[in-house]
């Protein structure tokens, strides 16, 4: 636990004043920890980072991640998803090169996780620098405390398991708690910080994201109880790798953005 403390505070002192700063720091970041989520993906499926594969692939989480500022440069008749296609086909031309080493079934993983990884980071950057703090504060905010609530909720009184073979110590209970404390706190938000709709819209939306939160959770324990690891990384002592700890926002800041409450870019 002190650990896991530890890591928890020197995270949110380097991570807080790079959200607060917004722009080309938050963009080098998101890129970073895009690159690093789909290194956990090769190490969790026990394939070899320093390969054309995984190469190819940190360049195709890296398209996505970008937001399209970045692509201004390219003539009219080319766009980013153009170059996102030029990718996945040369993953394709990989399992060629390697004669079946690579297969088209480790292509196909690579071709997903550029999309599930990339678009979830290119969200971050978006939610950011287009909709402002206040707005990522609020997702943060509800994944954050439905997080923290269904932990303690269920560790005071859950009894009924909600997916025991994706997630044995998740309960009801918990999942129904971590939505009403994170309810709870984005009505207060709101109070101090109103967002593009009127309250109750906005409400609907919290308790949307909450419940979209553990989903993420969830899919990120499927991935892991099926390749066999209890983290996808080290890289977080106490915590885990990347995907540990985004893989709620992951699902849930593009939905930010499917809401209209930014404009993506």
């Amino acid at each position: 636990m002190k650990q896991r403390i530890i890591t928890a505070i020197v995270a949110l002192a380097i991570f807080i004043p790079i959200l607060i700063l917004g722009g080309i720091w938050l963009e080098v970041a998101a890129a970073v920890l895009a690159v690093i989520a789909m290194s956990e993906i090769f190490i969790m499926r026990k394939r070899i980072i320093v390969s054309s594969s995984f190469f190819v692939s940190a360049i195709g989480v890296l398209l996505v991640t970008f937001p399209d500022s970045y692509f201004r440069w390219l003539p009219s008749f080319i766009s980013r998803l153009d170059l996102i296609y030029i990718a996945v086909a040369a993953l394709l031309l990989v399992t060629v090169a390697t004669k079946n080493r690579t297969t088209y079934d480790d292509a196909a993983i690579s071709a997903l996780s550029i999309f599930y990884i990339g678009t979830g980071f290119h969200n971050l950057i978006a939610v950011r620098n287009d909709a402002g703090l206040d707005t990522l504060l609020f997702a943060l905010i509800i994944v954050w405390l439905t997080d923290s609530g269904a932990y303690f909720v269920g560790r005071a009184i859950g009894k009924h398991k909600l997916w025991p073979a994706i997630s044995p110590n998740k309960t009801w209970e918990g999942s129904i708690g971590g939505n009403v404390v994170a309810l709870i706190f984005a009505a207060i938000y709101l109070q101090f910080f109103p967002q593009m709709y009127s309250f109750w819209p906005m409400m609907g939306i919290a308790l949307v994201l909450s419940v979209f939160g553990q989903l993420g959770d969830l899919i990120e324990s499927a991935l892991k109880r099926y390749y066999g690891v209890k983290d996808s990384g080290k890289i977080l002592p106490g915590h885990g790798g990347i995907l540990d700890r985004f893989d709620s926002l992951l699902l849930v800041l593009p939905l930010v953005h499917l809401f209209g409450l930014i404009s993506l870019h």
